[in-house]
């Protein structure tokens, strides 16, 4: 095959078949195809598409590239969830130990902040002697011990999606649904799981802005992981504000640790345990979502998500003192807080601007190499419809970083839109697709 025939096939709007898709992917993976010729590629990609039958063959490709974790000796159904990312997008912390309670095996392998979008572990790693970086052994290991188990992705899985992905973030290629899919089926599809229940984001925190591209992702997801016989169910869930209160990785930690112990987060209770539920029913342990998410709570009520958390933190490595005493924890040196410019009800958020302003005070990346302070982040008090009298507190920021404080303060301030009339409150979860 051609390298330069196969990337003008699809620069012409051709269809590939799988052959051709392998040898692309195999060759750029073993440093075959030079940078320039994939970006090629990629870019006729981002312009063309991918049709079901593509779509598949690339995550087939990339999938393979590495090596698929048998969890075949390990009892019980195995089901996981991705989330396409948003900003105090926490839910991992609060389901996995939920849906482990429950009786169901949680194989996740999690990603880090991307731009504004936090990160399971850059959280994970926020709690001191947490273990992200364990080997396959020791990932099967925990996962037997006690039905979940967190990591980060290995050498040895999916190796195409790292270099792939590393290319598509400085050749504008991101947005782009087949890539999005190949990029995310073929870590989930590397862990052994059975089925997977996939959060797709929506709104002006998400990567996906609108409900019609939210929708796109979510079918090329659903169509590609029904090609490898996989039980799926797609969420579609609003991010057009914070998710809870907490945006930081610690501070994320320490939110989930109280909805865990019961304390009612509105928001985040109810995204976490209709995934949760959803993850559930997709385990046998329930006959619909509605009573998975039953379960969930009774979990919660009962404690038993609680001590969950605590045994996969310990089985980890972590310093669960840390977890049964939140407020150990260092504290950041300088708080400012974020005042309401005028008296009325909470019309819009531009939730991406939260986000970066959060990256602003430490809690994420700026550069590849940046070095993140876990204590870092915001306590974000209101939502869209809340009333608000001209000069309460909105967001309270914490930083070592004083001389971030004024810029991140203007990011919030900026991003907050207001109503003298009564405003409608955000529908948490869109549709749900099967």
């Amino acid at each position: 095959m051609n390298t330069v025939e196969l990337i003008a096939k699809k620069r012409d709007g051709g269809k590939l078949t799988g052959e051709e898709i392998d040898f692309l992917i195999g060759n750029y993976t073993k440093g075959k195809i030079p940078d320039y010729q994939f970006s090629a590629f990629l870019m006729a990609v981002y312009f063309n598409g991918m049709d079901t039958e593509e779509t598949s063959n690339l995550t087939r490709s990339m999938l393979f590239s590495g090596k698929v974790i048998d969890l075949s000796m390990i009892k019980g159904p195995k089901i996981d969830k991705h989330s396409t990312g948003g900003v105090g997008d926490k839910t991992s912390l609060i389901l996995a130990p939920i849906v482990a309670a429950a009786g169901i095996n949680v194989p996740m392998i999690s990603g880090r902040g991307l731009g504004h979008s936090g990160g399971t572990l850059d959280k994970l790693e926020s709690i001191p002697g947490f273990r992200i970086d364990l080997n396959l052994r020791q990932y099967k290991s925990v996962l037997k011990k006690c039905g979940a188990v967190m990591i980060g992705q290995t050498a040895d899985i999916a190796p195409a999606d790292k270099k792939i992905y590393s290319l598509r973030d400085v050749t504008a290629t991101i947005e782009s649904y087949p890539l999005i899919t190949g990029s995310i089926m073929s870590k989930k599809l590397a862990e052994g799981i059975d089925g997977l229940v996939l959060d797709i984001k929506t709104g002006s925190g998400a990567f996906m802005k609108t409900m019609a591209e939210a929708r796109g992702l979510a079918d090329t997801l659903i169509n590609t992981a029904k090609t490898f016989n996989k039980k799926v169910i797609g969420i579609i869930s609003d991010m057009n504000q914070p998710l809870g209160n907490y945006i930081g990785n610690w501070l994320e930690v320490y939110e989930s640790v109280e909805v865990l112990q019961g304390k009612k987060v509105d928001d985040l209770l109810k995204v976490s345990t209709t995934l949760s539920g959803a993850m559930i029913y997709l385990g046998g342990k329930a006959g619909s979502i509605k009573e998975g998410v039953e379960i969930s709570q009774e979990i919660i009520k009962s404690g038993e998500a609680y001590k969950k958390l605590l045994e996969i933190v310990k089985l980890q490595g972590g310093d669960i003192s840390y977890i049964e005493n939140l407020s150990k924890y260092p504290k950041s040196k300088f708080v400012d807080s974020v005042k309401a410019a005028k008296r009325g009800y909470i019309r819009s958020i531009n939730n991406y601007e939260i986000g970066m302003a959060a990256l602003e005070l430490g809690a994420g990346r700026l550069i590849k190499d940046g070095v993140i302070d876990p204590k870092a982040g915001i306590v974000f008090h209101k939502k869209i419809g809340d009333q608000v009298k001209k000069g309460e507190v909105i967001a309270e920021l914490y930083t070592d970083k004083k001389g971030k404080l004024e810029q991140a303060h203007n990011r919030i301030f900026k991003s907050l839109e207001y109503s003298e009339d009564k405003v409608q409150r955000q529908k948490l979860i869109k549709q749900i697709l099967f």
